[in-house]
């Protein structure tokens, strides 16, 4: 059990808090400064990018190839006018806004854009690249997302609509069923790193990336990210398909342009998250922290940083442009049905690994056992689901559900069947080549033989 204690003893924090309050305030305005150029990169990112995979040519009217699309946005915006709606509750309606964009700034303070020691000097003082770090700075990165989906909540129960309080129910749902997935998939990374500080964890990972070591992770918050940034193919709060805009359909002007700020503010801040847990935070890549030795001093790690965090908003970008939007209801199972059992029995199994690491067992007992268990799992499931599903009793009630009629208009308004139930026939008429004519008397014209032949073909053509 000695290793364990070795671990925890390698978090230290001792180097924050020590910065004088014009370097903090630097900092912060770094942060900030970093968030909003990112956001707005990104946006003509994406619309030049998902252009080019469309084979469009995207936006390239303001500025030198476009590149001052989202700059002009941002300012139609602002110059739009801003309309409250009538039957809102007025105070929520203008504050969920600011509710969703302030909580999506704060996790910015935690994320390391270089080593923890003194690397760099700014103005003559040695100070760490990074505003600040805690014991706890994930759990605090967890808590300021989850506080930025009530403005979400809260725009959409404001508005007065319909169409704004399915996308809010529809945003509270997500976010309970992936931040469930999200934080087990961080427990594995806590098992490992044996801390929850942000830069405790990047160092931890100097022998080796948590994505290779930690795969099963690496996916399931892949996918949790998605899906916490209301991104597609998981845009369901806001899908233009059946819900116009979701919970911002009643808001416009610099309402709503902060709510765009907010989805892409999330969006970077869950990259630099994902680049911090796994894919070794400011450490340069293996090949040239191999051959260079210095690529993990100074201001470099703060260009690596950077590049993995772009790489991950090229994954967003290509989600988009390749996926269609799911259904609500696939959404839903593969967050409950396959994340959180796939993350709770990978975590079970890395706990199982570490403990067993920790008590002296050779590499080859732990792998031996590990793969003892999973077939024996396998096993079990195997025969669990040929016993239920080879029987005759599973099918019969299905089967007398569809035979009884379904009538989509029972209740006054038309509703989906249900598993089991399908909708009656729609009548069509047959084409007019299966058709068969009836033959034209022949007579002379004006008759009224001829007369009722010529309407009936008229109808018949019609």
């Amino acid at each position: 059990m000695s290793a364990v204690p070795q671990t925890l003893a390698a978090e230290d924090l001792s180097m924050f808090g020590h910065d004088p309050f014009w370097l903090i305030a630097i900092k912060a305005v770094f942060c900030f400064a970093f968030l909003m150029l990112t956001v707005l990169i990104s946006i003509v990112f994406e619309r030049k990018l998902v252009g080019w995979m469309q084979l469009r040519i995207g936006p390239n009217r303001h500025g030198p190839w476009g590149m001052l699309q989202s700059l002009a946005d941002g300012v139609k915006l602002m110059l739009k006018e801003d309309i409250v709606v009538k039957g809102s509750d007025k105070a929520v309606y203008v504050l969920a806004p600011i509710i969703g964009a302030v909580p999506a700034f704060m996790a910015i303070g935690v994320i390391p854009f270089g080593p923890a020691g003194n690397e760099i000097s700014i103005f003559g003082t040695r100070t760490t690249m990074q505003l600040t770090d805690m014991p706890v700075a994930v759990l605090f990165i967890l808590a300021s997302s989850s506080i930025a989906a009530y403005g979400v909540v809260l725009a959409g129960w404001s508005s007065g609509s319909t169409y704004p309080l399915l996308g809010g129910v529809r945003a509270t749902a997500q976010i309970i069923s992936y931040e469930i997935a999200m934080g087990l998939s961080f427990a594995a990374v806590f098992l490992y790193s044996g801390s929850m500080s942000t830069s405790t964890i990047v160092g931890a990972q100097a022998d080796g990336w948590f994505a290779w070591l930690l795969p099963v992770s690496f996916l399931i918050y892949m996918v949790s990210m998605v899906g916490e940034a209301h991104r597609a193919p998981f845009d369901m709060p806001e899908s233009e398909g059946d819900l116009v805009a979701g919970f911002q359909t009643e808001y416009s002007s610099i309402k709503f342009a902060m709510f765009m700020l907010t989805e892409y503010v999330h969006m970077v801040t869950v990259s630099a998250l994902a680049v911090t847990l796994f894919l070794g935070g400011w450490r340069a890549p293996a090949p040239i922290s191999t051959y260079w030795e210095g690529a993990n001093h100074g201001w470099w790690p703060m260009l690596w940083f950077i590049g993995k965090v772009v790489v991950m908003l090229f994954l967003f970008v290509w989600l988009r442009g390749t996926l269609p939007r799911v259904r609500y209801d696939q959404f839903m199972k593969l967050g409950w049905k396959v994340l959180i059992p796939v993350a709770l029995v990978w975590l079970m199994l890395v706990a199982t690994v570490r403990a067993m690491r920790n008590e002296g067992y050779a590499y080859s007992e732990v792998v031996y056992w590990v793969a003892g268990t999973a077939l024996a799992l396998l096993l079990i499931t195997f025969v669990v689901d040929f016993f239920r599903g080879g029987g005759e009793e599973d099918e019969e009630p299905e089967q007398a559900a569809s035979d009884v009629p379904f009538d989509p208009m029972a209740g006054g308004y038309p509703v989906p069947p249900l598993p089991g139930q399908k909708l009656p026939p729609v009548p069509r008429r047959p084409s007019r080549a299966a058709r068969e004519r009836e033959p034209v008397a022949a007579g002379p014209p004006g008759t009224a033989g001829t007369a009722g032949s010529t309407e009936e073909r008229g109808t018949e053509d019609a």
